[in-house]
């Protein structure tokens, strides 16, 4: 049932311009929407997780040895996943939003492929063509993932269901740490452990694929497992919040004239900032941790509270940021702790102790300001072609910090490392200033607008010109930045 074919309305009161909704209506539609979009995106993403950063785990495990990862080989295996990331990323989006979300599962079983690869490769020239086809395969999955979590809840409620989607990677840097240490000890049929690890997972990543493919739900217009009076209340709902949810056509010009918004790339330049620090922690958290007199399998053992801390303090920051309707201070308070983080680990010769809290700092820093950045651009954006346009360009661009978090942690400085701490510091610093440009400058808008308010030109706009209001988004007059 498309959404011109709903004729059936949802229980409103009509207050001035605003509706307000049966309270006992949204919150059971709220809670069907929430298990059957969260739970299935999360489990997905758990497993995308773990298989781009169990490299880090079968480095430490004896991959470099076996592959003779010598110089600057493994860098370059790492960094390859992140041009292809940023080559495809906004193409793959587009993909998403074209042939709906059932993309996301193809291009799990496909990178699943490569997981496999790698397990077998013998030379690292072939473990970095891996690492490339995952990045490519990987590119539209978590922006995808954002595009239909945000399409489905209104702007105040996003943040926290995208948190807790989010999260999945804490949990699955958790679970790999574990995972690891029992698998990469291991030698079956000829197969060194750090193989089976590739192997293993690669099988998990395909099975899963396949039976989410019959669970991912389509965008709001096609929800088959919503009841037809349950579709018009959370079309309305979405509509009511300032952005409509019809179909939105794509074209090169349009999404050529999308891409230039301002907020989007002082966005990817905060997210540049955090992804560092948390592709950093990705590919070497292994390393670091056992450069400070650790062994492989204890060093993969200790990531595990890291991420689990990581996990709590991200969840109760996106609560709190929802309930207070504010980005802002928290993408602030992430900054900080990352460069916290990175200066304890600087300072090499303090106490190990105070060493390993400092990588907990960088990673609940680094999770708290990716996920507040990625809602607090999109509940700007709108829905439609501009909100697919900006999650691809966000994750995309902002992998950049994989760039030069995968070619600063020079193996030759094992195990202090002072390029890739020093470097996590300013670019910690870089992701803070571009979220308080962000934030002025939005405050800045939003005074522009109520001005323009009382003005006769903005008067002008009124209920007749809703389909204007659609096709504006967030240019239209009556709309507000979330700060």
């Amino acid at each position: 049932m498309t959404m011109e074919k709903v004729d059936l309305e949802p229980q409103v009161v009509e207050s001035g311009s605003s509706r307000d909704f049966d309270p006992a209506l949204e919150k059971k539609l709220l809670r069907k929407i929430d298990w059957r979009v969260i739970p299935a995106l999360w489990f997905l993403f758990l497993v995308s997780f773990m298989d781009r950063s169990n490299i880090g785990n079968a480095k430490v495990a004896g991959m470099s040895k076996e592959l003779h990862l010598v110089g600057n080989k493994y860098n370059l295996a790492v960094t390859m996943f992140t041009v292809a990331y940023v080559i495809f990323g906004v193409p793959a989006n587009l993909l998403v939003k074209k042939f709906g979300p059932r993309m996301l599962v193809l291009y799990m079983f496909t990178w699943g492929l490569f997981v496999m690869g790698q397990g077998l490769v013998k030379t690292a020239t072939g473990l970095i063509a891996c690492r490339f086809f995952m990045g490519m395969c990987e590119a539209g999955f978590v922006p995808g993932c954002a595009y239909l979590i945000g399409s489905y809840y209104k702007r105040d409620e996003f943040l926290r269901r995208y948190a807790i989607f989010f999260s999945a990677n804490m949990a699955a840097g958790a679970f790999n740490g574990l995972f690891s240490s029992l698998i990469t000890p291991l030698k079956l049929d000829g197969y060194e452990g750090w193989r089976w690890l590739f192997l293993i997972e690669a099988i998990i990543t395909m099975g899963v694929s396949v039976i989410c493919y019959w669970i991912v739900v389509p965008f709001p217009e096609d929800a088959t497992f919503l009841t037809a009076e349950e579709k018009a209340l959370l079309l309305a709902r979405l509509e009511s919040d300032g952005a409509g949810v019809r179909n939105d056509p794509i074209s090169f010009h349009r999404v050529l004239s999308m891409a230039w918004d301002w907020k989007i790339w002082i966005c990817v330049l905060a997210y540049i900032g955090a992804e560092e620090s948390a592709s950093s922690l990705a590919n070497f958290m292994p390393s670091i941790i056992k450069g400070m007199g650790f062994t492989s399998r204890a060093a993969q053992e200790h990531t595990i509270p890291v991420y689990a801390v990581a996990f709590v303090l991200t969840l109760s920051c996106a609560w709190l940021s929802d309930h207070l309707r504010h980005r802002y201070l928290f993408t602030l308070f992430g900054s900080v702790l990352v460069v916290i983080g990175w200066a304890i680990e600087l300072a090499y010769y303090l106490p190990v102790g105070v060493r390993y809290l400092g990588v907990f700092f960088v990673a609940s820093g680094a999770f708290i300001m990716m996920s507040t950045i990625v809602v607090w651009l999109c509940v700007n954006l709108g829905k439609g072609v501009k909100r697919n346009v900006g999650m691809g360009l966000l994750p995309a661009f902002g992998n950049a910090g994989a760039f030069v978090s995968g070619n600063v942690f020079i193996t030759d400085q094992a195990p202090r490392y002072p390029a890739g701490f020093g470097v996590g510091v300013g670019f910690a610093v870089m992701g803070g200033l571009a979220c308080t440009v962000y934030y002025f400058a939005l405050r800045m808008e939003n005074a522009r607008r109520d001005r323009l308010a009382q003005s006769q030109q903005t008067k002008e706009w009124s209920s007749e010109n809703a389909q204007d209001a659609q096709d504006l988004g967030d240019a239209h007059p009556d709309f507000r930045f979330q700060l």
